[in-house]
């Protein structure tokens, strides 16, 4: 969201780009409403009360999110964020003990840090200058119809926690104007299948794909509607992988896709295919924790329980509540399987090592 708030004051004429500029109302919102510790704003998560609740405190938590950005560019820090984010997700360490080491400071020494910027009302932006040496020639455009820009802004509306009730009138106002927009048949088809009216959602995807079969997520989509509907079936799987493997021929990084084809596989009577499959999956979006819960599982189907329990540990400390959750019971269930196979191993060898051993008394003419 900083980020967000970064870039969202960009202002662009024929002369250049001005990147980096603080609205004055950020300055506003902050003297009025305070800040925030750093640390508690490095928590707000998308399932925070912050951040889903509005009020003051999402206000604060958004303007103090583009100041805090602000001052990392001012001072050249935004290269640590690498770090930070390589001890946060990576290292599991907390916000504070990342902030540390990251950035060689504490965060209360941020928090003053961060106070002493907003009280002095400076700050850099850059202005870029438009290049004298682009040749127009070089480069093609195609025009953006009015219909499909909102389909983009429905189908970004239908992915986001807070606006995708709104996203299904969005889309059917689009194609009240354009009846066949591809994006906007796939995108109210996806809205619907969210709703789990799984019918409508199909003649959308149908009308897509008869307009488009060259859109990965229209296949991928596709997939996730058949394989949520009625009981699977070897012809069922047969034509969800199928789907899948399109989409993911069109697009080789959909990691989405990816994942349901792993499931598909592993649970079809390929657990090898489906453990390659969904470490793809994760290669591609490496900090998805849903990803790696589904590669936890697939372990477990593959029966490298030591890999699956160390994942599952990593997980169980998620700042996500519904990863920490499931990934808990999966953990407990994974350990159980652990133990089951720690006393079931002696018992194999004790009776192999008694099978060689009357074998080896046998009188030699009897044996066979």
């Amino acid at each position: 969201e900083g980020f967000a708030e970064y870039f969202s004051s960009i202002e662009v004429d024929n002369k250049e780009a001005r990147v980096g500029k603080i609205p004055e109302e950020t300055y506003q919102i902050l003297q009025q409403l305070g800040t925030m510790r750093v640390a508690d704003l490095l928590r707000v998560q998308q399932y925070s009360k912050t951040y889903n609740e509005s009020g003051d405190h999402r206000t604060s938590f958004y303007a103090e999110s583009g100041l805090l950005v602000h001052y990392l560019y001012d001072n050249l820090l935004i290269p640590k964020l690498a770090d930070y984010f390589d001890a946060l997700y990576n290292q599991k360490k907390t916000v504070e003990q990342a902030l540390q080491q990251a950035f060689g400071m504490s965060p209360e020494q941020l928090d003053k840090l961060l106070r002493n910027y907003l009280s002095a009302g400076r700050y850099r932006y850059y202005p870029i200058p438009t290049p004298s040496g682009i040749v127009a020639a070089q480069f093609t455009e195609t025009p953006v119809s009015l219909a499909d820009a909102h389909a983009v802004l429905a189908d970004i509306d239908a992915h986001s926690i807070d606006h995708h009730d709104r996203a299904l009138s969005e889309f059917e106002e689009v194609l009240k104007a354009d009846p066949n927009n591809v994006s906007a048949l796939r995108g109210i088809g996806y809205a619907y299948q969210q709703q789990r009216d799984m019918e409508h959602a199909g003649e959308y995807f149908r009308r897509a794909a008869e307009r488009d079969s060259k859109d990965p997520r229209v296949h991928y989509y596709n997939a996730l509607l058949m394989n949520g509907t009625g009981p699977g079936t070897s012809t069922k799987s047969a034509e969800v992988k199928k789907e899948l493997e399109t989409a993911i021929a069109l697009d080789p990084k959909l990691a989405d896709a990816y994942s349901l084809l792993a499931y598909a596989q592993a649970f079809s009577g390929e657990p090898e295919k489906g453990l390659a499959t969904m470490k793809k999956a994760v290669e591609l979006s490496p900090r998805n924790e849903t990803y790696q819960f589904n590669l936890a599982n697939i372990l477990m189907a593959n029966r490298k329980v030591d890999e699956a329990v160390t994942l599952l540990r990593g997980l169980a400390g998620s700042s996500n509540p519904e990863v920490a959750n499931h990934a808990n019971a999966a953990l407990a269930q994974a350990e159980a399987v652990k133990e089951q196979m720690k006393s079931y191993r002696p018992q194999i060898e004790v009776r192999s090592r008694e099978h060689v051993e009357s074998a080896n008394q046998l009188p030699a003419g009897k044996v066979e």
